[in-house]
């Protein structure tokens, strides 16, 4: 099969991940990506092309979509896959039915684009272009019934993943063990919910707490709290470094989305995947995808995060147990990108 990912492109874990599973699938993929079109070393052009990329109008968006267009007709693929179609307006997805009846446009968008806390010039392309894709793949259950008010065809369920080439156990060596052995790591964006709170919570009680993620974001924030201040500065990592902070820790938290409504997150399916312990803010949806005491753990309020981080803290063979069922479970049920998109083909 003959498939055309379309996104940003800048991530290895979105829509790049997708276009390498494909191709691993043995179907002939090509990739078509806008964030090139958003650079100049020029500072003044740079910021010019900012404010497009930003507010998804310009003469930029116009080439991003003429671009995508064109090569449609030229590759004529029989699935395009546009993961978080902020970009792409409806008349691009009109043209190219027109001129390829037989081809199937599916989209994903791991953001909620239904979410009131989004600004409403984000998704105004996407949520347009809803009524014009065959397939509209859902991260989350609520969205289901979203797209379908907004006049999707066809609508299904769709859970991130895990990437075994990236999310795996690594044993530390002694410089790494320095930089990432801790009892609880925290990785993820800074939102104005409960995480910081929480954070605070784990250090007050004497855990040896680390924290990674978007450096703008965090460093703002921790050097104004008291308690959490030492760990400043707050760093972004990827890849196998990821990984490592993973594996360093006894325990790794998981918060969720509030801004998008999350019952779950990709990091969800990370974390087990590492072999590390995961301790997850509480949802209904998590106890569907995870036995909880068994193979992951959940908590509902700051008492019973701390109480439970205290029982697996002192008890390491309780501990491995659930992080090791955790990984049994990730590995052996569908989670990562390979079944992911298995599940998208089945729908073409």
């Amino acid at each position: 099969m003959k498939i055309l990912v379309v996104g940003d492109g800048h991530s290895a874990i979105h829509e790049v991940a997708v276009a390498n599973a494909f191709k691993k699938l043995g179907h002939d993929v090509k990739s078509f990506h806008w964030h090139k079109h958003f650079y100049s070393v020029n500072p003044l052009i740079y910021q010019w092309y900012k404010l497009q990329n930003k507010f998804l109008v310009g003469p930029i968006i116009n080439k991003i979509n003429y671009e995508l267009f064109e090569l449609a007709l030229i590759f004529k693929p029989n699935m395009i896959f546009i993961y978080r179609g902020t970009h792409i307006v409806s008349n691009t997805l009109i043209e190219i039915k027109r001129h390829l009846p037989n081809c199937k446009i599916f989209g994903y968008n791991n953001d909620d684009p239904f979410s009131d806390k989004h600004p409403f010039y984000l998704w105004r392309h996407f949520i347009k272009c809803i009524p014009f894709y065959d397939l509209i793949f859902a991260y989350r259950h609520q969205n289901l019934d979203d797209f379908k008010k907004k006049g999707a065809n066809r609508v299904a369920l769709l859970r991130s993943w895990f990437i075994p080439e990236i999310n795996f156990p690594v044993y530390l060596l002694k410089e790494d063990k320095i930089k990432y052995t801790s009892d609880v790591v925290f990785i993820g964006h800074y939102e104005k919910d409960i995480r910081l709170e929480y954070l605070e919570e784990i250090v007050k009680a004497g855990y040896n707490l680390k924290i990674f993620g978007p450096p703008y974001e965090w460093n703002r924030v921790i050097l104004k709290s008291k308690i959490l201040k030492h760990l400043y500065p707050i760093n972004l990592i990827w890849n196998v470094e990821y990984s490592k902070a993973i594996s360093g820790a006894k325990i790794a938290i998981c918060f969720f989305s509030k801004l998008n409504r999350d019952t779950y997150t990709r990091r969800c399916f990370e974390i087990p995947a590492t072999r590390t312990m995961l301790l997850s803010e509480y949802s209904q949806d998590m106890t569907v995808i995870f036995k909880q005491g068994a193979e992951v753990e959940l908590f509902k309020s700051k008492e019973e995060m701390i109480k439970k981080i205290k029982l697996y803290l002192e008890n390491d063979d309780l501990r491995l147990k659930v992080a090791i069922k955790g990984y049994q479970k990730v590995i052996n049920n569908g989670y990562d990108i390979l079944s992911r998109m298995k599940e998208v083909i089945k729908h073409c």
